[in-house]
């Protein structure tokens, strides 16, 4: 692999959800590891599955993987970073500061602002040399979905410019009282990341447009923070010789010819890698050491599945269009569609949405996801239906405006400029995201809102927000008789929300789609359907391969109708992909037997 050749002490792994960024990346540490490196994989993922992968226990320490010498890993949990980073600020003055004082400056740390920062501050401390990084010779960097990578790596430059510019006012009072003492080393992350000898970054992607599309626009947005030194993995390839006989296979490897071909010219040029589509999931040490080399026998069983008494007809199962039936009883609501990265919420969202606008509703179809492009899925014009995107920039800018407007009026120039340059903190931009979020929410009292959401963790820090506003409402509200229903409130109503959870049917995706379905659970909210997407047991297949990838799918669908859903549906994996309007509503007709017709 040439990603891996004379490999610096940083490397990255982005991309678009659900492309294979943690195989690949775990894959790597283990060939530095077996190569007598020492390595520390670290996952930047909010919805890290970096311990799902080794089947070890991993969490927000650094943890030696037994079975590799030489190899450890961490998780930043977003959460225990920003308990940990509150304890600091607030520690030293508990005793010291009146209580009510005290409470004030937790307050002000609650939000998911301090949960970023937090987060941040420990990702800068693993690009600076410090203790927790002494004795590595690679950081291997596992990173979120391609949104929250770029904000997350655009973060050290942001706040080092905020820092230097200006001060701010109580919106980030709490936490710019710890970031004020890192300067220097967010200036050093700043370097380390810009540095092709320190730092290099690899584009995982599928050969499918859109992935390959998102890629292109990460390098661009990379290259303009100083990443410059990138190299391109595509993933999961279909082997040219699982095509003889088999219908499904030979479309899937026409597609991603195409899509190939079509690539933007900044990846044609970059450093490439192909890795070919592998008959087994990608869990477990042995399944790792063999992502890059030669692959299993696409027709052989793959030792371990115990799949060998497995059904190899074509899965039965309910379709996408009896949950749509479902919900259009209720003639408006908000229907959220949730998930791990590239498991293909944007794509049925948008064919929930055509199929309720067909059926003569008011639609709304919109994103929260940062690097969400529905044009791209969904391009024509359809009656009863508006498409748009909860863009962080526009909201950004709007929020500011409106604080302007507002809170600074009145003020004087020198409180105005003070104002100003607090708006242009990092912070402003989770605030403003949360405020267009629940504009939505309240649209749906009269329509029907379908939202494909940012993958799961980036989904969950702004739950976060949302279940914060609510806290704070009731507080303020007590006992004073008013009426209020805040977006918390509806999200928790099923009667006006209806949770989807996307997965596939693969082990870590239905295991974090589990935790999803907890994390939910635990803010008073209930899904109402889990969607298995892109099933090939569901299509049916002549290949070796995709007969051995169908068998492995069965009992994970087995286990989403029997332990985790109330309600499911299947849509199967379709020859030609479904981008517009007529090819998404069919995924909202088409019946198991019709799949492969």
């Amino acid at each position: 692999m040439r990603f891996l050749d004379d490999a610096p002490r940083y490397l990255f792994f982005t991309g678009k959800g659900g492309v294979g960024k943690t195989s690949i990346a775990c894959a790597s540490a283990i060939r530095l590891a077996e190569a007598g490196r020492r390595v520390l994989l670290v996952s930047t993922d909010p919805a890290s599955n970096v311990d799902q992968v080794f089947g070890v226990s991993i969490g927000n320490r650094v943890t030696p993987v037994a079975d590799v010498p030489g190899l450890s890993a961490l998780e930043i949990d977003p959460q225990a970073a920003a308990e940990a980073y509150r304890d600091k600020i607030v520690g030293p003055v508990k005793g010291v500061l009146p209580d009510t004082v005290v409470a004030g400056i937790e307050e002000q740390l609650s939000g998911a602002c301090t949960t970023e920062i937090a987060a941040f501050d420990e990702f800068t401390e693993l690009l600076t040399g410090s203790d927790l990084v002494k004795g590595f010779d690679h950081v291997v960097f596992d990173t979120a979905p391609t949104g929250h990578t770029i904000r997350l790596l655009q973060l050290p430059g942001a706040w080092s410019g905020f820092l230097e510019k200006g001060q701010g006012d109580a919106s980030c009072l709490g936490p710019l009282a710890g970031l004020e003492k890192q300067k220097e080393r967010y200036r050093a992350a700043v370097d380390a990341l810009a540095s092709p000898d320190a730092t290099r970054l690899v584009l995982v992607a599928r050969a499918q447009s859109g992935s390959l599309d998102e890629v292109a626009r990460t390098h661009d947005e990379l290259a303009e923070i100083g990443l410059q030194r990138q190299y391109l993995v595509v993933n999961g390839r279909m082997p040219e010789a699982e095509t003889r006989g088999d219908d499904l296979a030979r479309g899937i490897l026409e597609r991603e010819r195409a899509a190939l071909e079509a690539m933007a010219p900044v990846l044609q040029a970059l450093p490439r890698d192909d890795i070919e589509l592998k008959p087994f999931n990608l869990v477990g040490l042995d399944r790792l050491r063999q992502l890059f080399g030669t692959p299993e026998s696409a027709t052989a069983a793959v030792p371990g599945d115990d799949m060998a008494g497995e059904d190899t007809a074509q899965l039965e199962a309910p379709s996408l269009s009896e949950l749509v039936d479902d919900i259009a009883t209720d003639g408006k609501g908000l229907v959220m569609l949730m998930g791990k990265g590239g498991v293909g919420k944007t794509t049925l969202a948008a064919a929930v949405a055509v199929s309720l606008a067909r059926r003569g509703f008011p639609v709304h179809l919109t994103t929260s996801d940062p690097a969400a492009h529905l044009s791209e899925t969904l391009s024509d014009e359809v009656e009863n239906l508006t498409v748009s995107r909860i863009d962080p920039t526009v909201e950004t800018e709007r929020y500011r405006e409106q604080v302007l407007q507002s809170k600074g009026k009145d003020m004087n120039e020198e409180d105005r400029a003070l104002l100003e340059e607090d708006l242009r903190s990092p912070c402003t931009e989770e605030i403003a995201v949360f405020q267009a979020f629940s504009r939505v929410i309240r649209e749906a009292g009269r329509k029907f809102v379908v939202m494909d959401t940012a993958p799961t963790g980036h989904t969950l820090l702004l739950l976060d927000a949302t279940g914060a506003y609510h806290r704070e409402i009731v507080r303020q509200m007590g006992d004073t008789g008013t009426h209020y229903t805040t977006p918390m409130m509806q999200l928790q109503d099923p009667q006006r929300t209806k949770m989807l959870l996307v997965t596939l049917a693969e082990t870590t995706p239905v295991l974090e789609a589990r935790d999803l379905q907890e994390d939910l659970r635990r803010a008073g909210i209930e899904p109402w359907a889990w969607v298995v997407n892109n099933s090939i047991a569901a299509a049916g297949a002549a290949s070796g391969l995709l007969r051995d990838r169908a068998r492995a799918e069965r009992p994970q669908i087995r286990a989403v109708a029997e332990e985790h859903a109330a309600r499911y549906a299947v849509v199967p994996l379709l020859r030609d992909e479904p981008v517009g309007a007529e090819r998404l509503l069919a995924l909202t007709e088409i019946t198991a037997s019709q799949a492969t017709a």
